[in-house]
């Protein structure tokens, strides 16, 4: 298990195969990825590499000291994501490692973690997909509503975890075992097959798949 790397994502576009088809990809933007900090086991109870990316141009950025203390013996600007994955002893790297796009390799298989689009309070036709009430016999308002929620006298309460209407979007999620179609080691850019999670200028975590393999 390697350590992953923290990216931007871009935008979409479309990638031109070899054999001339179309594939919809995803950019993402890899900037410079700096080891700040290594947990082990002895210390820690874990194997875990900390990478820091992405400068906080913010005039007055709020960092912790123990953090200024390591951006300043590295000798790099603050950064505004620090992100912790877990990793195995033989994969832990010394701090102040750079590590960039070329961490991954063209057609390997990924994870990526990020931010959903968030989507306001939504009903449950559009959160859960309900097919809705019927269209005329007897309903007149409630052609978009859910329907009854409980049961009777006995329990009398709506269980946990019932699909009901409520706020859409804005959650973590990972999408797995997505496909690298090219690295542009120049750019320091990745394209993903298919989408990724979050809108653009949004902060992604990128790994090694966990189920998937070359």
């Amino acid at each position: 298990m390697r350590t992953g790397i923290i990216g931007t994502k871009i935008g979409n576009t479309s990638f031109f195969n070899e054999d001339g088809s179309v594939s919809p990809v995803t950019l993402v933007k890899i900037e410079e990825c700096v080891v700040s900090g290594v947990k082990t086991k002895d210390k820690d109870g874990y194997f875990a590499i900390q990478l820091a990316s992405i400068d906080n141009k913010s005039k007055n950025p709020k960092i912790k000291k123990p953090q200024k203390k390591i951006f300043a013996s590295l000798n790099i600007k603050p950064k505004k994501i620090v992100k912790e994955f877990r990793v195995i002893e033989e994969n832990l790297l010394k701090i102040g490692t750079s590590i960039n796009a070329g961490h991954f390799e063209k057609e390997q298989k990924i994870d990526v973690t990020g931010t959903s689009i968030g989507k306001g309070f939504a009903g449950v036709m559009k959160r859960h997909n309900f097919s809705g009430q019927r269209a005329s016999h007897g309903v007149s308002l409630s052609h978009r509503k859910a329907g009854s929620t409980g049961n009777s006298q006995d329990p009398g309460r709506v269980f946990k975890g019932k699909k009901m209407e409520g706020h859409m979007g804005n959650v973590r999620v990972t999408k797995q075992n997505l496909k690298i179609v090219d690295i542009d080691l120049a750019n320091n850019l990745i394209a993903i097959k298919g989408s990724v999670p979050g809108k653009k200028n949004t902060t992604v975590f990128i790994k090694d798949s966990v189920k998937g393999k070359k």
